[in-house]
């Protein structure tokens, strides 16, 4: 906290939640190559590789879910 500041700031928690999930999605956007640099010379063929980056991403977090559900209810039948 600041000094000179007399009263705490408040914070929206929905709104912090939020603004942290979009940071964290940009984030793992650019761990691709051609998005953080921007190789594509035209805007449409840029976005386009960002779509695809997009889905590239969704892919991976539903299969890495669906592959842990899958082994915990296997587990708890015991098998």
């Amino acid at each position: 906290m600041r000094r000179n500041r007399k009263a705490r700031a408040g914070v929206n928690k929905t709104f912090y939640a939020l603004r942290n999930l979009v940071e964290r999605c940009v984030r793992r956007l650019k761990n691709s190559r051609r998005v953080a640099t921007r190789y594509d010379k035209t805007i449409e063929s840029f976005l386009g590789f960002v779509d695809v980056a997009c889905i590239r991403l969704w892919t991976q977090r539903s299969v890495n879910r669906t592959r842990q559900q899958l082994t915990s209810k296997l587990d708890k039948k015991g098998l």
